[in-house]
């Protein structure tokens, strides 16, 4: 396994070599790889969605070269080179897993405690806060090193998260749905008040509110949300194909004849 890695390592550089190298890939920075690695990310979570296992490791490899391009470009800028990003991953693994390796050492593995699996993700929280702590040299916020970056639902639940383990948090679930109520309330307030930023931000609330809700019942927003894209996705192709074979055109359908399609959608897709 070693070997193919290190051919794998070899191939990049020489993709970057400047004399006989890639155009395309001698010119590229941290900065125009970031685009091309979020979208590697989603073809990998789309394969695995789809349980297109027998393309999965081929998705995989796209993304691993993410993390190779990377490494070269800090091998060639001085900052770190792939061996740096195995050995940041393994230290890593072995301090946040003190269950599994009390020693933080491969050779302490096999005399764990038994831990539930909510005990594992509270050792979690408290050994990532002690890594912030020791990185800033005090912790400014709870809220520190959430990226900025992430999308907006995944961002909002892990600010969520981080927020909870101080205790601010809803004691249950109706908590949670009665929020939301109120943010119905609130965005038709908004809508009446016909004030733009005052509808966009009651309609951010009620996503924030959704997350919440989310995390609460132990769901993924993320996920949900594309499956729900997904589902509606495949309805409105049987509403199209219904149009189709009645030869109607569904601009100039009826309100009505246009909810029987989206019935008949509904009963005959998921």
């Amino acid at each position: 396994m070693s070997v193919n890695v290190e051919k794998l390592l070899t191939i990049m550089s020489m993709l970057r070599d400047e004399s006989h190298g890639c155009p395309w890939d001698r010119k590229q920075t941290f900065q125009t790889i970031a685009p091309h690695t979020l979208e590697e990310v989603y073809e990998v979570v789309d394969t695995i969605e789809r349980e297109d296992y027998a393309h999965l490791a081929n998705e995989l490899g796209d993304l691993l070269f993410q993390v190779v391009f990377y490494a070269q470009l800090g091998k060639e800028a001085g900052y770190f080179d792939f061996q740096n990003v195995v050995d940041e991953i393994t230290t890593k693994l072995l301090q946040r897993h003190p269950h599994v390796f009390p020693e933080a050492t491969v050779e302490s593995f096999g005399t764990r405690p038994a831990l539930t699996a909510s005990q594992v993700e509270g050792n979690w929280e408290e050994l990532k806060k002690q890594e912030r702590q020791d990185k800033h040299g005090k912790t400014v916020s709870v809220l520190d090193d959430v990226p900025a970056t992430l999308p907006a639902l995944t961002r909002a639940g892990k600010l969520q998260k981080r927020a909870a383990t101080v205790g601010f948090d809803w004691p249950d679930i109706q908590g949670v749905i009665e929020k939301c109520r109120e943010e119905v309330e609130e965005i038709q307030e908004a809508v009446d008040s016909r004030v733009h930023d005052d509808i966009e931000g009651e309609v951010g609330d009620m996503f924030f509110t959704l997350v919440n809700l989310s995390r609460h019942l132990g769901i993924d927003p993320e996920t949900s949300l594309r499956k729900a894209n997904s589902k509606f996705e495949n309805r409105f192709r049987h509403v199209e194909a219904a149009a189709k074979a009645d030869n109607a055109d569904l601009q100039s359908a009826s309100l009505e004849k246009l909810e029987s399609y989206w019935q008949q959608a509904k009963k005959t897709s998921t």
